[in-house]
């Protein structure tokens, strides 16, 4: 018990990192959207998709691989050794992709701004570079100099966006003629949005130097070739990840009933009503942070099975109650989108809570998803994921054009509940672990029953204030419900 303490301490320093900078990040959703109509937002959620898939091919399972690998190798070899390699692939495949760079302005319909592909570029270049340093103080137990360089690195990207598009922009609408009025370019545009993640982003690195400086560079044939021919599925893995995370956002432009502007207004108005689950997202990225290697570490232990199971009970019991926190509150997270100035955003809420249910699904398959890693069969995992972006294009494909955005929800739900099943299924033959899974499978259901409640009493009641109390009521209703079944295994967390 005391090591699943342990492992919800660090992710504790995870997710303060995560949340804190997330919510400052997420502060700036009201503020890009009332600076720019839902159109421009859909360009920038774009560039932004793209970067995540272009971050999985440059990264190609390092990270992962790393934890892997250190159990097997003297973890400085393994740390010089990925290093060197990720710094030697990521100066290759930046220089290849500034040559078309035009060619893709022009294919993603921002021919009039290719710097905002090389911005995107040197972003996805410079956090590769960042990706091992970062792992090794996970590996090394170091979540507080994590939590700090992260928030940093938030605090630094929201201040200048905030420096640009508020205090520069002002000072150059009122025609001001000092330093920082001209600073500001109308042509630039969205552009500040990169300009500012691009600054971060080069300064976390600086941040990171100690850890950064502190590899060799080492060619070590074999173990790159071992390092590789494991890691290889993982980018498949993570290539179907974004296909299932932003395909939806290219195929919205794409497919959607109505004009090009039309699609790109429903883009962005569904691009900023996803940002509503990044309650659930937070807390999962928090948890893989010190999950990975922890299951690592745990790996060789008798008791190993009987602790991942521990640690996915109270998974689902955290990813649901962030799902009630949404949910049970959204007449007050939908202020966050700016509905006042552009009330179009607010038309996208009642997909909320399809993608919020996909997320839980998506946390539980990537605590499921421990198994292939430590049974080196990844490949596997690379088929469920193959099928799961096949399930996500197909919904896409042929319901966008009569659902709208609708069909993304559906589909995003239908993809991971799939990868879920499956991942389980397979994991029970290859790496048997006592899940308590009909538990598990209450609590979710129970959430959803909890928000079909709170929605029957609002329809009722046109008062917030009874809506949000109501909504408290059930929340504490759900916590003691759980307390009261679990509280024998909170007992002994709390005693160790």
């Amino acid at each position: 018990m005391s090591s699943i303490k342990n492992l919800a301490s660090q992710t504790f320093w995870y997710g303060f990192s995560s949340i804190f900078g997330k919510f400052l990040n997420y502060l700036l959703t009201p503020l890009l959207t009332t600076i720019f109509a839902s159109q421009k937002y859909g360009d920038i959620s774009i560039l932004f998709a793209s970067a995540a898939f272009l971050q999985v091919v440059y990264t190609y399972g390092m990270e992962t691989s790393y934890f892997r690998f250190n159990n097997l190798y003297p973890e400085k070899e393994v740390y010089s050794t990925g290093l060197s390699t990720l710094v030697a692939t990521t100066v290759l495949f930046t220089a290849v992709l500034f040559i078309p760079v035009q060619s893709l302005a022009n294919y993603m319909k921002i021919g009039s701004h290719p710097e905002y592909i090389k911005w995107v570029l040197l972003i996805v270049a410079l956090d590769t570079l960042a990706v091992l340093p970062f792992s090794r103080l996970r590996f090394q137990g170091r979540p507080k100099r994590f939590a700090m360089i992260k928030i940093l690195n938030i605090l630094i990207n929201v201040g200048l966006v905030v420096f640009f598009l508020v205090y520069c922009k002002g000072q150059h609408e009122k025609g001001a003629e000092h330093f920082f009025a001209h600073m500001y370019d109308p042509a630039i545009d969205i552009g500040y949005i990169f300009i500012a993640q691009l600054v971060a982003s080069a300064v976390t690195l600086l941040l990171l130097w100690k850890e950064f400086s502190s590899f060799t560079f080492t060619w070590n044939s074999k173990l790159i070739r071992e390092i590789l021919i494991y890691s290889s599925p993982l980018v498949i893995v993570g290539l179907g990840g974004m296909v299932n995370e932003t395909i939806d956002r290219f195929m919205i432009t794409s497919l959607y009933p109505g004009t090009s502007d039309e699609a790109r207004s429903a883009n962005g108005i569904y691009s900023a009503n996803s940002k509503l689950a990044i309650i659930i997202m937070l807390f999962i990225t928090a948890f893989r942070m010190g999950a990975e290697p922890f299951f690592f570490k745990h790996s060789a232990e008798g008791n190993a099975p009987r602790t991942y199971a521990r640690v996915m009970k109270f998974f689902v019991i955290t990813c649901c109650l962030c799902f009630l926190m949404v949910m049970l509150f959204l007449d007050g997270w939908k202020h966050f989108m700016s509905v006042g100035k552009h009330p179009k955003y607010m038309e996208g809420l009642k997909v909320v809570p399809l993608l919020m249910l996909g997320k839980i699904f998506l946390g539980v398959y990537y605590n499921l998803s421990i198994w292939y890693k430590l049974t080196n069969r990844n490949m596997i995992a690379a088929y469920v994921t193959i099928a799961g972006a096949a399930i996500t294009v197909l919904i896409n494909w042929l319901f966008i054009p009569r659902f709208g955005y609708m069909a993304c929800g559906v589909a995003s739900l239908v993809c991971y509940g799939f990868m879920m099943v499956v991942s389980y299924r397979l994991g029970q033959k290859h790496y048997p672990v006592p899940y308590a899974w009909k538990k598990l499978l209450a609590y979710i259901v129970i959430c959803v029953l909890l928000f079909l409640v709170h929605q029957l009493f609002r329809n009722y009641s046109p008062n917030i204030w009874l809506t949000h109390g109501f909504g408290v009521l059930l929340s504490l209703a759900f916590i003691a419900f759980v307390a009261k079944i679990e509280k024998h295994e909170l007992a002994k967390i709390l005693s160790n």
